[in-house]
């Protein structure tokens, strides 16, 4: 459950960080915007290498799913666009596959 926590704190921050990028160059914000959001994408990444995983490529792979469901719940309460059926089906089944990779018995 340590690796759920780190992963759902690592997507807020990458969110974050990846949507003051957004509202600088999208939205027309200062540039000012970029600080926050390179502090935001550092946290992310400091967190990440705190999941118990042995690669750094299965912590990536399983993150994916979170970073999915995540991002809709960011569209849904920041931007005010709820998801729809695909949307949630979509994260439905990534959320599951990021368990999977992450969980599975291994034998190496």
């Amino acid at each position: 459950m340590q690796s759920a926590a780190i992963y759902i704190a690592a997507a807020i921050a990458e969110i974050a960080g990846c949507f003051a990028f957004w509202a600088w160059l999208r939205l027309e914000k200062s540039i000012l915007w970029t600080i926050p959001g390179l502090l935001g994408l550092v946290i992310f990444a400091v967190l990440l290498t705190r999941v118990d995983s042995a690669f750094a490529g299965r912590t990536f792979a399983s993150y994916g799913g979170v970073y999915i469901a995540a991002s809709l719940l960011w569209l849904w309460f920041a931007e005010g666009a709820p998801p729809d059926r695909g949307d949630l089906l979509g994260a439905s089944i990534s959320v599951v596959g990021a368990a999977i990779i992450l969980w599975a018995p291994r034998s190496i």
